[in-house]
């Protein structure tokens, strides 16, 4: 049986993708995964560029908001930044709730190359605890 998986965030545009695209990739056909922000904005095009520079094609995403998942059961309910947290919407059977706060690569400044490498910097550090979460739920 496949494990149900929804990653939140706020704008669903840049962490939460990133997240699912790697859950995808690194989760084979052990999970079921979504995304989802509780303000929901347009997916970050620094995001599209990051993952694709891993093999990961996100550039067909959409930013979806959360309500759209109320009704339905998650085996895991993630949180990818503080903001999500606190404002998560209930979910309804026996969620497992994790939060992995990442930084916003969204609120980067600078040039394009400048904001790219926080992107990166992000991406990584998913791709690292992504993971370690299929890893650990073998």
């Amino acid at each position: 049986m496949k494990s149900t998986v929804l990653f939140l965030c706020t704008g669903n545009s840049c962490r939460s993708q990133m997240a699912e695209g790697f859950l995808r990739r690194h989760g084979g056909d052990k999970f079921e995964v979504r995304s989802a922000g509780t303000h929901p904005t347009t997916l970050n095009p620094l995001a599209v560029k990051a993952m694709s520079e891993t093999g990961v094609d996100i550039s067909s995403h959409e930013s979806k908001s959360a309500s759209l998942f109320t009704g339905e059961e998650f085996t895991y309910v993630i949180t990818v930044c503080d903001h999500a947290k606190e404002s998560c919407p209930i979910f309804p059977g026996t969620s497992i709730r994790l939060h992995w706060p990442f930084d916003d690569p969204a609120d980067a400044t600078g040039s394009e190359e400048e904001r790219l490498a926080v992107f990166r910097r992000v991406r990584d550090e998913i791709d690292k605890r992504i993971r370690e979460f299929v890893a650990q739920t073998k």
